[in-house]
């Protein structure tokens, strides 16, 4: 079984926001603390809000945040979201079907097990336990190319302060 890259990019940015949550986050600081293309990164956040993981402000001031507290939102609940489209063999593609064994086959019925557990063992893991205390998790995002991030917000900041 492989993830998509969209939801590695869900992930990416769902635990970003989870460590940078008491401030809004832009995409394209998620973008480059992940090393990932912007217009994915937009692709992913715009998925990730209109499933009510993600509240977005547009703006100047504008950026992204969690909607939920961390503690309320699984891993397997993302992963439902972002993976249930895709079939895991052909055989579990009514549509797209043409397997000539599959009357007889008994592997899909192992497959569909082994999803299930997967599923059920994610629906255990909350972001919250991906972040929390994740000291490396936090220092990879406060890395060197994170470093010009925090500063311009800190500019973003300290500009939009001055004008109040």
């Amino acid at each position: 079984m492989r993830l998509t890259v969209r939801t590695n990019l869900a992930m990416r940015v769902l635990m970003y926001c989870a460590v940078n949550r008491h401030h809004l986050t832009r995409s394209s600081e998620v973008a480059a603390a992940c090393n990932a293309s912007p217009h994915h990164v937009a692709q992913v956040v715009n998925q990730l809000a209109a499933q009510g993981f993600l509240t977005t402000h547009r703006g100047r001031t504008g950026g992204i945040e969690l909607a939920r507290d961390p503690d309320s939102i699984t891993i397997g609940e993302v992963f439902s979201e972002f993976e249930a489209a895709l079939p895991l063999t052909e055989c579990f593609d009514a549509e797209g079907n043409t397997c000539p064994l599959t009357t007889g086959c008994r592997l899909r019925d192992a497959l569909i097990g082994a999803v299930a557990a997967f599923y059920r063992e994610l629906n255990h893991i909350t972001l919250e336990e991906l972040v929390q205390d994740n000291i490396n998790l936090e220092t990879a995002f406060s890395g060197a190319g994170c470093a010009a991030i925090r500063k311009d917000r800190q500019r973003r900041k300290d500009k939009y302060l001055l004008q109040e």
